[in-house]
């Protein structure tokens, strides 16, 4: 093969793709054992962690216990979950606090303990949380911090990972742009931490940089997905013209925040699981019917203490917490599927593995318990790097084939638009054969207008690798007959046990089957 002279390479030993929780934390396990290489979108800081409000959840009460923390972690998982992994975070994550804390986290604390609060299918209060409601951006601060500390960190911003350069069936760099540049990074081991895709649906309370890169690169390198149709949309969500959803934590329920609706009452248990929340604001969803976050009776100087971020966004907004009911929506929140992994973040592809978001290892089934994926981020984060330090070297002598070329849009704004109604009126809180088949169909017609493009811009492989997402999201939901914890099919609404207690599966050339795993996929 013959590899593109005009563009630069960077040789490392490992190659760290996004700047979130699980990617930072595995840098750290990393930087004592070679070159490590952080490609992210934007900032260092920018991520899906760093909009964490919540918390992180671990067992370090006095009340509580690992064992009780499984429990709710697989009742929330409603049968999907992975046992083995689901013990592994709830063991492993009181050793990964100590570790944050050690490393400069700055966890909330009353008279001298750290504070701890209770969230929605909990049956302890675990979740601990940092400067009221910021605490993902605390957690990515402190990581972020300590890894600039180390001599062999290199950390590349404003760089997007355009494909995996895979030779031999295994994953041995990638090729990426930077500020214009194109170059080309070679390592033995490359790790996508890159967090999910909210951008594929009209509503999210993502940030702009989630748009499934991770689970793109993978897809096209031939890893093999699971769980796409398990998209959790988190309840609460500020909503209001020309603004884009803003995330209101789940722990405002669980301080003792009321869900009314138009008419001031009460309609749900608001610390159930986040499916059932979520499906219940939707329902009572009208033009002319609205549902609203009330905390009235509760404490003013409280609120403003414990969520001092949202209680300012709010008033920005023109609405007192305190004093007013804020209107609340669903919106697409965090993905319970992707590229799937073992318990040590391997793919099913060699040299490639994955942690966080980005990847499926079980841990959440079909429905994530609240505040269990920054925990998720630094537990496997972390077994993922003591995997990647295994691989074999790659020889710095070798040289690789062109960038892929892809379909793309020609006009990505109209294209994105297209793509996110259809996801979120497809594939979105409440699903049907009918509207999936329209939103693939919809797709479908969009994509024939494309063109392979040699030299695409970001916003073109954004759109392209949104729409794999969305197309595979579709797919996965049409061949899941059953409705199981964030999946919810109006025409089939009960829960199947003897049909689809499994997992899905996606590879290419878009082969989608439920069942047991199939054999690993030959990469090309």
């Amino acid at each position: 093969m013959t590899g593109d002279k005009t563009r630069e390479r960077i040789n490392a030993d490992f190659i760290v793709i996004g700047s979130g929780a699980a990617g930072l934390r595995a840098a750290l396990d990393l930087a004592s054992a070679g070159q490590v290489l952080i490609l992210t979108k934007t900032e260092i800081r920018e991520s899906n962690s760093r909009y964490a409000q919540g918390g992180i959840a671990a067992a370090i009460g006095e009340s509580d216990s690992a064992e009780l923390h499984l429990s709710d972690t697989l009742v929330a998982g409603a049968g999907l979950c992975n046992e083995e992994a689901v013990r592994i975070l709830a063991e492993e994550g009181p050793q990964e606090i100590e570790r944050l804390i050690e490393w400069g986290t700055g966890f909330d604390r009353k008279n001298g303990s750290i504070e701890l609060a209770t969230e929605g299918a909990h049956s302890r209060a675990r979740v601990l949380h940092a400067q009221g409601d910021a605490t993902g951006k605390e957690i990515v601060r402190a990581l972020s911090a300590r890894v600039r500390n180390f001599s062999s960190v290199t950390i590349i911003p404003f760089a997007f990972v355009q494909h995996l350069i895979v030779d031999g069936g295994r994953v041995c760099g990638v090729n990426f742009s930077s500020h214009g540049k194109l170059l080309e990074a070679v390592a033995r081991s490359v790790l996508i931490a890159s967090g999910g895709a909210g951008q594929v649906y009209r509503e999210t309370t993502n940030p702009p940089v989630a748009t499934g890169d991770g689970f793109a690169l993978g897809y096209r390198a031939g890893a093999l997905l699971s769980d796409m149709e398990f998209v959790q949309f988190h309840p609460t969500a500020l909503k209001l013209p020309n603004l884009p959803p803003f995330l209101i934590s789940e722990a405002i329920r669980g301080e003792g925040a009321h869900l009314i609706n138009s008419a001031g009452e009460r309609f749900v248990d608001e610390l159930a699981p986040r499916d059932v929340v979520a499906r219940a604001i939707y329902e009572r969803l009208r033009p002319d019917q609205s549902v609203f976050l009330d905390l009235r009776h509760l404490r003013p100087d409280n609120i403003r203490k414990r969520f001092p971020h949202i209680s300012s966004f709010c008033l920005q907004q023109g609405f007192d917490i305190t004093k007013q009911p804020v209107p609340v929506v669903p919106a697409a929140h965090y993905f319970m599927g992707g590229l799937h992994t073992d318990l040590h973040g391997r793919t099913s592809i060699e040299g490639l593995f994955a942690a966080g978001e980005a990847a499926s290892t079980g841990v959440h089934g079909a429905n994530r318990l609240a505040s269990n994926s920054l925990l998720e981020c630094v537990v496997f984060g972390r077994r993922a790097a003591v995997a990647m330090k295994e691989a074999s070297n790659v020889s710095a002598n070798v040289t690789f084939s062109n960038r892929a070329i892809v379909r793309v849009p020609r006009h990505s704004e109209s294209a994105r638009s297209i793509i996110r109604d259809a996801a979120w009126l497809g594939a979105g809180i409440i699903r049907s054969e009918s509207a999936l088949n329209e939103g693939l169909s919809v797709l479908e017609a969009m994509e024939s207008d494309w063109e392979m493009e040699p030299s695409p811009s970001l916003e073109q492989l954004e759109t392209s690798n949104l729409l794999i997402v969305a197309r595979v999201i579709l797919e996965c939901a049409r061949k899941r007959l059953e409705s199981r914890g964030a999946h919810y099919r109006s025409d089939y609404p009960e829960r199947n046990d003897s049909m689809f207690r499994h997992h899905s599966w996606t590879t290419l050339p878009g082969t989608i089957s439920i069942g047991s795993r199939p054999a690993d996929p030959k990469t090309p």
